[in-house]
């Protein structure tokens, strides 16, 4: 199984083609767009593997932007004892969920994509069911 190790919002993520990530929102992007991502560390699969120092030249991720949403609410609350002080504080991140396509080499050829369904097969494992 092909992978790949990308760098995205401060954060690292091993992704496979075809995975759904949520991840730190990216800024000026709309749904249904494609994505790169050129800050690869590595890259592999079950016999070989390609670290880079930092990044992998000329290796990247193409995926597709799902949507852009905000998570659930995270509470902060701050109590100093016997001091009568409260606070309550909370918010809700926001985030991009996108779908990885495909994961090409420093060489630039495919070392994995995403296979596409098709709506007819959904349907078919729908009436199966």
């Amino acid at each position: 199984m092909s992978f790949a190790v990308i760098q995205t919002g401060g954060k690292q993520y091993k992704v496979k083609a075809s995975d759904i990530l949520k991840i730190e929102k990216l800024k000026n992007s709309k749904p249904e767009t494609k994505i790169e991502f050129n800050e690869v560390l590595a890259y592999g699969d079950d016999k070989t593997l390609e670290v880079g120092s930092p990044l992998v030249k000329g290796a990247k991720v193409e995926a597709e932007l799902m949507k852009n949403s905000k998570n659930r609410t995270i509470l902060i609350f701050k109590k100093r004892r016997r001091k009568n002080s409260r606070r309550k504080n909370g918010h809700r991140q926001q985030y991009s969920l996108i779908k990885i396509k495909k994961i090409f080499t420093k060489d630039g050829a495919i070392l994995s994509e995403a296979k596409k369904v098709e709506k007819k097969e959904i349907k078919e494992e729908k009436s199966k069911i």
